[in-house]
């Protein structure tokens, strides 16, 4: 395989691969470091997954944000070839604090709507962005309502399971807030998509973008458990996070990407969707 993604990246980029290296790979295909006769260093990813939507995304958080994320060099459905960041997956409090201060700038980009310029991706999962003008309505029905439904086309979610969100997504207008404004966000932070060095952020990777209340980024990064406290602490030193986000809207939040995994892996998955169900009294 890498002497034919040697051959594909010359294709695209006309410059010769002098080394392959096939890194552990992501979700959704095979991802290769990969270095090349001008110098360069590229990362390229290979899959059925149509590739060219991560681009869009990485394009777009680049030209509407400071968010650091890799360059994009080549994007069609089956090869991505990327920028490759420099960076580890060990992240100190000043990672943290770094992180918050970057994703509090990005929140701060905003559209007169929830959703985005076209349906995105979270791992092989597609995302579906209709410009919607309530928060509310777009995480019940694009949201929760949608991953519902293909976790139990699956028989991934038990049907009594599935009841039970569906409660929940009726009592949705009591559980959440609308936000001031929609925010960019990136909508996959977590531990092995965030590389840093020497204290600092240097890649934000494999986003899940669109328009939405910031809150549910914060969810999935105390889901993930990607930061601790100085994340949080000095993300309210840039925008404020509501009392009732701990107390509650977190578990809300924390629905959509453990339906998400109860879909893909099924397992413990179920059995943490149901716990926080509980949690919520559902």
């Amino acid at each position: 395989m890498t002497g034919t993604i040697a051959t594909e990246v010359e294709r695209a980029l006309g410059v010769e691969p002098t080394a392959v290296t096939e890194l552990e790979g992501g979700q959704i295909g095979s991802v290769y470091r990969i270095e090349c006769a001008d110098g360069r260093t590229v990362v390229a990813k290979v899959g059925e997954t149509p590739l060219e939507v991560e681009a869009f995304m990485l394009r777009t958080l680049a030209a509407r944000s400071e968010l650091p994320v890799p360059d994009v060099y080549h994007a069609e459905s089956d090869l991505l070839i990327l920028e490759a960041a420099d960076g580890t997956t060990d992240h100190d409090p000043a990672v943290a604090r770094d992180a918050a201060d970057r994703l509090a700038s990005l929140h701060g980009t905003t559209a007169d709507a929830f959703g985005f310029d076209r349906d995105t991706l979270t791992g092989p999962i597609r995302q579906p962005n209709p410009w919607t003008d309530s928060w509310i309505a777009f995480y019940r029905d694009h949201r929760l309502e949608y991953v519902t439904e293909l976790a139990v086309e699956a028989g991934s979610l038990p049907e009594t399971l599935a009841e039970r969100v569906a409660e929940l997504r009726a009592d949705l207008g009591t559980l959440l807030d609308e936000p001031d404004a929609p925010a960019l966000i990136h909508g996959d932070v977590w531990t092995t998509n965030v590389l840093s060095r020497a204290g600092r952020v240097t890649a934000f990777l494999d986003p899940a973008t669109y328009y939405a209340h910031p809150e549910i980024e914060l969810a999935y990064v105390d889901w993930t458990d990607t930061f601790g406290d100085p994340f949080f602490e000095r993300y309210r030193s840039h925008r404020e996070i509501d009392p009732e986000f701990f107390d509650r809207r977190r578990y809300v939040y924390r629905l959509y990407p453990l339906l998400v995994h109860v879909y893909l892996f099924g397992g413990r998955y179920v059995e943490e969707l149901e716990a926080t169900l509980d949690r919520l009294g559902y």
